[in-house]
């Protein structure tokens, strides 16, 4: 059972109106970005489906769908890096959502064993570089 209402087809009501109506995609998807709730950093971007929405609101631990291999993921199962959600935020028009979360384990976030899956800065001239 869904823990929020349909996305309303008045525009007014949508984007001003108090229920949570998240507004998934084609693929039935909507972005999800983890933020620490402690520092404001931007830990991660993923996705979440119906059930992945469902699930982090019943447990208040973040699932998310995994695009790649197509099911259902609680952040943190096997690293320990459990995120545990403070609260929500909604965008106006209700398709992006942020958690704002606190980290277990070593409060890590990537899989590439950074903090932040955002650990690189993007500059004109790196962007017109290839790598050596």
């Amino acid at each position: 059972m869904s823990h929020f209402s349909p996305p309303a087809d008045d525009k007014t009501l949508q984007e001003h109106g108090t229920a949570f109506r998240p507004k998934f995609d084609a693929a039935g998807l909507v972005t999800a970005i983890a933020q620490d709730d402690g520092d404001g950093a931007i830990l991660m971007v993923a996705h979440m489906n119906e059930a992945a929405l469902d699930e982090t609101l019943r447990t208040g631990i973040a699932h998310y769908w995994s695009r790649s291999r197509a099911k259902l993921w609680k952040k943190g199962e096997t690293s320990g890096q459990l995120q545990t959600v403070q609260r929500i935020l909604v965008d106006c028009d209700q398709d992006a959502l942020v958690l704002r979360v606190t980290v277990g384990g070593d409060g890590g976030a990537c899989h590439t064993g950074a903090r932040s899956c955002f650990y690189r800065t993007v500059t004109a001239e790196r962007a017109l570089k290839p790598d050596s």
